[in-house]
């Protein structure tokens, strides 16, 4: 039975929200220095030596402009001048030889080394992300995912997590070793000549107004692209989890519409990023080529004028001289590998900003505020000792009880697991202004069955899910054998009720292994068992392997009414004390129905049953049934009292209007 409805004003109680998201195209602030924290945390050695790996990479390919100085200046140029190699001569091209080869062989074995090292740290870095995504996963609560769509969530975990790959593996080692050889390049064109560095600085600015200009909208597309890729990957996850009812409404030219929208705005966001990334390096190579031209005729100019004795070095500084044959074959060298160091750092530009944006949707993900859990009576097994007094034990007895610590007094009590649930006057709402519960009160005593009727939307599903604590309430109470459920822990308070869901979910895996989800540590015999409660042992053993028969794609080779009877008899191998059955039998047929509900019978036995159904048949023999209307408890009663009143309930029980 229950209460009778108490009216008063409609209470708005806190809603819970999630942090603010970041803005579609943003990047997280802290993306990069949380990243680099993460990798370092756990690659702490891989990073320091591969660091110094790239300094001696990066410092050793410009040995061969250094060293072309000394072949020029001090071996060729002699050997002219002499018409010939002199033992001397001969002696320092050697030594030369041997030094370049020396350092090559270093430069190959620090490079082998961290690019080894970097894919260590790489891959592993992923490894932990994905490991804290999906450990955060299973802290979020229902209503993210409910709000976001499963694809994009998808997304996060590949084509995210693919950029983040590129951006640590390949873009960050690529631009810190070009960052390095830059760095050394300008010291030593400073070392060698003044005016031939001040060409290639001019060069340099150049290169970085194309940069920043055609750059930065390249990595502007490439966030959008990414945004993009996931909402396209949202909508085919969509369509394919709903391919039947497409092809049932005909809806397929609909569909193409809708994705071709979004195609077309990946392929547009696609396009103008790769066409600001492509421009790019063949203008830089261009400025590059301009700028080596200029060099070979400014250093020649100023090596022909010194060997006529009219020296720009006399006028500026006295008699310093200004260039050789040697530095400007070396200036020629450096010239062009400055200008594809610079190239080569430019095209990863937009492959930082990708992967920035990815590592930063992986980072909001993991930021999502979790389930919210403020509960300290937790769940134990108990027994009654030889005074009669509920004690905890470890061993699993078939008896539960709520273990309740009270701070005030230091007291522990144990309280019999027995399925009493009461509403009171409780107030809901999914987003703030659109109530969906008002005043709902009820009790339910261990051993009822409460059945819930009225057309959808009324808020039938929304009362189980509150008392799940899928979702807080807004004002109210809602006690569970005389505890407040927010003093319950959500683990223990799920633990202790049984659910059957109308949309079922299988998992890959075997018969029993699906069953035994309802318990982990059930036995082989107590799954049999329950599949028999549920009436579903015979259609399991005359499966190809019986319960050992695979499942994948939830099911796909079992029909609905199938599905439904496994998710029933996991919900019976749980042995909870309250049972919610949101529209457990609508996808059996009558026969099968019949079969169920007799074995629902024996299983609800002692037990409080929360059912909502829209076959009246099904909620004849309920203790107590609850007809809601926008969100509000109209009628209550037993069936015989309820066709009596010829309300509501008489109308639908005899067809004057249908539920939906």
């Amino acid at each position: 039975m229950a209460h009778p409805t108490a009216r008063r004003p409609m209470g708005k109680g806190p809603m819970r929200g999630r942090g603010m998201p970041v803005p579609k195209g943003a990047i997280k602030k802290g993306t990069f220095k949380r990243l680099f924290k993460m990798a370092f945390r756990h690659y702490k050695v891989h990073l320091i030596v591969s660091l110094i790996c790239i300094l001696l990479s990066s410092i050793g390919s410009l040995v061969s402009s250094v060293f072309m100085v000394s072949l020029v200046d001090e071996v060729i140029t002699p050997a002219l001048n002499i018409g010939g190699m002199n033992g001397e001569l001969k002696e320092k091209l050697i030594g030369l030889i041997i030094m370049m080869a020396a350092v090559y062989g270093v430069v190959i074995i620090a490079s082998f080394l961290y690019t080894r090292l970097m894919a260590t740290v790489t891959q592993g870095t992923l490894y932990h992300l994905r490991t804290d995504m999906f450990a955060k996963m299973q802290k979020l609560p229902i209503k993210y995912f409910d709000t976001h769509a499963h694809g994009d969530i998808m997304s996060t975990y590949t084509n995210d997590t693919d950029a983040t790959r590129q951006l640590i593996g390949q873009s960050l080692p690529t631009v810190l070793s070009s960052s390095l050889t830059l760095i050394t390049t300008v010291i030593l064109m400073l070392r060698y000549s003044f005016w031939l560095f001040l060409v290639v600085m001019v060069s340099t600015f150049a290169m970085t107004f194309v940069v920043k200009k055609i750059g930065g909208g390249s990595a502007k597309y490439m966030v959008a692209q990414q945004t993009s890729l996931a909402e396209e990957e949202g909508f085919m996850e969509e369509m394919m989890k709903g391919q039947k009812v497409v092809k049932v409404f005909t809806h397929e030219e609909k569909a193409k519409e809708d994705f071709e929208k979004l195609n077309q705005k990946l392929f547009k966001d696609s396009e103008r990023a790769h066409i600001y990334g492509n421009v790019l390096g063949p203008i830089l190579g261009n400025i590059g080529n301009i700028t080596y031209v200029l060099i070979a005729i400014i250093g020649g100019a100023l090596f022909a004028l010194e060997t006529v004795n009219i020296s720009f070095g006399t006028l500026l500084f006295g008699d310093a001289k200004l260039v050789t044959v040697g530095v400007i074959v070396a200036f020629l060298g450096m010239s062009r590998n400055f200008t594809q160091v610079v190239n080569q750092t430019s095209q990863q530009v937009s492959m930082i900003a990708m992967g920035l944006a990815g590592a930063s949707r992986v980072f909001t993900l993991m930021d999502e505020s979790p389930e919210e859990d403020e509960g300290y009576v937790t769940l134990v097994y108990a027994k009654y000792d030889e005074n009669g007094e509920l004690t905890e034990t470890a061993e699993r007895t078939g008896l539960w009880a709520w273990k309740h610590y009270h701070k005030a007094d230091g007291t522990t009590t144990y309280t019999e697991l027995k399925g009493d649930v009461v509403m009171d006057m409780v107030d809901f709402s999914y987003v703030p202004e659109k109530q969906v519960l008002s005043d709902v009160t009820l009790y339910a005593k261990p051993g009822q069955k409460i059945a819930f009727v009225g057309a959808t939307g009324a808020g039938k599903t929304t009362i189980t899910n509150l008392i799940n604590r899928f979702y807080d309430i807004e004002d109210g109470k809602i006690r569970y054998d005389g505890i407040n459920i927010n003093k319950i822990r959500k683990e223990d308070l799920r633990r202790s009720l049984g659910i059957v869901l109308q949309d079922t979910n299988l998992f890959t895996g075997t018969v029993m292994e699906n069953i035994r989800y309802g318990r982990l540590d059930a036995t082989d015999e107590e799954c049999i068992a329950a599949a028999k409660l549920a009436n579903a042992d015979d259609f399991i053993c005359r499966l190809p392997d019986g319960y050992n028969t695979m499942l994948t794609n939830n099911g796909a080779n079992l029909s609905q009414g199938q599905r439904q009877l496994l998710s029933i008899a996991r919900a019976a191998v749980a042995d909870a004390p309250a049972m919610i059955l949101d529209e457990a039998t609508s996808s059996i047929d009558t026969r099968t129905e019949a079969l169920v509900n007799d074995g629902m019978d024996k299983l609800m036995q002692g037990r409080t049953v929360f059912v909502i159904a829209h076959r009246l048949s099904t909620v004849r023999n309920s203790n107590a049934i609850m007809v809601l209307d926008h969100g509000r408890i109209i009628e209550r009663g037993t069936h015989e009292q309820l066709l009596e009143q010829k309300g509501t309930y008489y109308q639908l029980y005899t067809g004057a209007f249908e539920l939906e």
